[in-house]
């Protein structure tokens, strides 16, 4: 949880103080006194109207968490279910699709029950340590679904691997049925977690996601295989078709992988084009530079936004700040912003980042 941000806005709050000066040049050509008996010439643009809803009272926000938490809950239930009827199926028929299969539905539940927690978890309130509570467990939950997504991909990889050379001969007819079984689950947790929750724009659900969607198509690969080998007796379709799902998995886990580091490492949203919000900013009537500029994904759905406007000494600075912030949510789609306003009597340290 990226609390930097919090920790400036909170220092800026405090310059209420006559005594307090900044010691260094801005580094624009700020090189004036910083007087604060006039409550006008350093207004610090800190969306009050929206920190008052708080991070946790995104109305919308909410309601989507529950539908993600129901379609996750019914998915649960049937991955859990046909789990147990994949493995013994695959100890009966000696086959590695149908093995590999059930070992993607332990994954899914393992990953769907994460995902619940992660839930759970974000829903608690911040707190003085966690200033933004603890949204971000969905994205370590998300994170955590894509590497182990990465694991079983090539541990299936690796066994068939082992069976390229000799491929063991497999019960194709029980296999078939059981797969299909396993793939009418599959679809049924898929589809329970299209209709409740939003696996497009919460990551933690679409990881989930992922991984039923993966294992459906493990279960499509062990019919076909199933198919060849009871139909021509190439039992070799077997690894082959398990390494070509597999390789299906990685690439989805990859996405989600790469999505969640980029969200960790503080990176600007992938929806939001940053020079377009500068821009934005900058045309405020009275706006003279924008800097400090920083954008950033809390959890999914949920983006903020922090940065410094340097206005003209005789603009109505409240009207500036009002403006910015209502450009910035309609636009952008962003409620949490925390916007400093300065004049030119303003001057602080060069900024490192």
């Amino acid at each position: 949880m990226d609390e930097r941000k919090g920790s400036r806005s909170l220092a800026t709050d405090k310059h209420s103080d006559p005594a307090h000066s900044h010691p260094h040049d801005h580094t624009r050509d700020h090189d004036h006194t910083h007087d604060h008996d006039d409550p006008h010439d350093h207004t610090h643009g800190h969306d009050h109207h929206h920190h008052h809803h708080g991070l946790g009272g995104h109305h919308h926000h909410d309601a989507n968490r529950e539908g993600n938490k129901k379609g996750l809950m019914i998915a649960l239930i049937i991955t859990a279910t046909i789990m147990v009827l994949e493995f013994a199926g695959g100890l009966l028929t000696n086959s590695l699709a149908l093995l590999s299969d059930s070992g993607h539905m332990l994954s899914d539940a393992s990953s769907l029950a994460l995902s619940l927690v992660a839930f759970w978890f974000a829903a608690r309130p911040a707190s003085p340590s966690k200033t933004y509570g603890f949204y971000r467990f969905e994205i370590l939950a998300a994170l955590f679904n894509g590497v182990t997504l990465f694991l079983i991909a090539g541990f299936i990889m690796w066994e068939a691997y082992q069976r390229f050379n000799e491929p063991p001969e497999v019960s194709s007819l029980p296999m078939i049925l059981i797969a299909s079984v396993g793939l009418l689950a599959n679809l049924l947790s898929a589809y329970a977690l299209i209709r409740k929750g939003d696996v497009k724009n919460n990551l933690n659900l679409r990881s989930a996601y992922l991984h039923v969607l993966g294992d459906a198509l493990g279960s499509v690969g062990a019919v076909a295989a199933g198919i060849l080998m009871l139909a021509f007796g190439w039992y070799i379709a077997d690894p082959i078709i398990s390494v070509l799902v597999s390789l299906l998995i990685l690439r989805s886990a990859w996405g989600v992988i790469k999505h969640t580091v980029h969200i960790l490492m503080e990176g600007t949203p992938a929806t939001i084009d940053r020079e377009k919000v500068s821009a934005t900013l900058a045309s405020v009537p009275g706006v003279l530079d924008v800097h400090d500029l920083h954008i950033w994904t809390i959890t999914s759905g949920m983006d903020s936004l922090s940065c410094h406007l340097l206005v003209a000494d005789d603009t109505d600075q409240q009207a500036v700040l009002q403006q910015a912030l209502g450009l910035i949510e309609k636009k952008f789609k962003i409620e949490h912003a925390t916007i400093q306003i300065e004049t030119s009597a303003i001057r602080h340290s060069e900024l490192k980042v």
